[in-house]
């Protein structure tokens, strides 16, 4: 059965056109996505993001628990402070990566993937089970509202007379909008400054509608999941089934950076031990020409097929195609002149440093 947020009615009524999205009718883009990136890049774009799911861990162990259950060391995150993070098998696989805000010592919000938020949520309830802490599914009570762009902070000082200036990236604070309650927290998708509004699943409309008064007179746009995958290729960011799964381990996705082996064991620790010099790696790809490499497409050296592309697209921003594809190490360096198979024609492409574009 489709799910539909708390929204649909909204997006509706904006002449959305919908697709599915990990099961949920999620708004595509309302008219063009070109200028909906735009909008994102040069002033403010409005994201309905509330088929993500939101799990809530409390308890006196909640931090023992998430520090047992993730790769990262989320004991050592302060309160009003979030951490990027990834739940593993014990092959050392992503079965999701994450956001995890703590929210008080004893409770923290795990924030999981629209098509992985069911699996979380019981592999967590497993894996706490141990310890002196419960879980929660809070996602159908969560509306989760996104504001994202250079002029996100005009809109949302708008609205909220929440201290903007002293909230930094990956920090959240509890706020009221126009008397709303919502957890703010400064994170996002895009590669932009922007916020991040965790709504009671009620008042998501009323929110939503404010935010859009606030943002006319700074270029805000109503922006659909079409151009949030480009702003996220552009900022280098993995999706979950693309660049990430259960094939792959967080080193594969040069994101090592977040296992933490120096803390006790935890799910997937020894496998992870095991994979921190992986044979393949995921990097950036730029072509010359206009015919973007797409998900699925082989990477070759020469006439070898290497790799294959993970996302990939005609960058809006850059004006050149750009993706990120797994290849061999030894042709992982930037300069390495390779070339994408994009169907049947063979395109030249080159290994670049990833993020493609990163915000002044």
């Amino acid at each position: 059965m489709i799910m539909r947020t708390a929204l649909h009615s909204v997006h509706k009524g904006l002449g959305a056109l919908f697709t599915d999205f990990a099961g949920w009718e999620m708004p595509v883009r309302y008219g063009s996505e070109l200028a909906e990136h735009r909008a994102v890049r040069e002033a403010a774009g409005l994201f309905d993001l509330s088929h993500m799911g939101e799990i809530e861990v409390t308890g006196p162990q909640a931090a023992d628990a998430l520090d047992h259950a993730f790769v990262g060391k989320l004991s050592a995150v302060k309160p009003g402070r979030a951490r990027y993070t990834m739940i593993c098998d014990n092959a050392g696989g992503v079965i999701d990566d994450l956001v995890v805000y703590r929210l008080a010592d004893e409770k923290f919000l795990v924030v999981a993937n629209a098509g992985n938020a069911p699996t979380v949520a019981a592999e967590l309830t497993e894996r706490a089970s141990r310890f002196d802490a419960r879980v929660t599914d809070r996602s159908a009570e969560v509306a989760l509202i996104a504001v994202q762009g250079p002029k996100a902070v005009d809109v949302v000082g708008a609205v909220t007379d929440a201290d903007l200036a002293s909230l930094k990236y990956y920090a959240s604070v509890p706020a009221t909008v126009k008397g709303h309650e919502v957890l703010l927290a400064r994170t996002g998708y895009t590669g932009e400054d922007g916020f991040e509004l965790y709504v009671p699943a009620e008042e998501a409309t009323s929110v939503w509608h404010l935010l859009t008064d606030a943002g006319q007179p700074h270029g805000l746009v109503p922006a659909g999941l079409a151009c949030r995958d480009t702003l996220r290729l552009e900022a280098g960011m993995p999706l979950y089934g693309n660049e990430l799964s259960t094939q792959r381990s967080p080193f594969e996705a040069n994101l090592g950076r977040v296992v933490k082996l120096d803390k006790p064991d935890f799910v997937g620790k020894a496998a992870l031990a095991g994979r921190q010099e992986p044979s393949e790696v995921l990097v950036g790809l730029r072509g010359g020409g206009r015919r973007a490499p797409r998900h699925g497409y082989r990477v070759l050296s020469g006439e070898e097929p290497v790799g294959e592309v993970t996302s990939g697209a005609l960058s809006p921003t850059l004006g050149y195609p750009v993706a990120m594809a797994y290849v061999p190490v030894a042709l992982s360096e930037p300069g390495t002149k390779l070339a994408v198979d994009i169907r049947g024609r063979v395109e030249p492409v080159e290994v670049v440093p990833l993020p493609f574009y990163q915000r002044d």
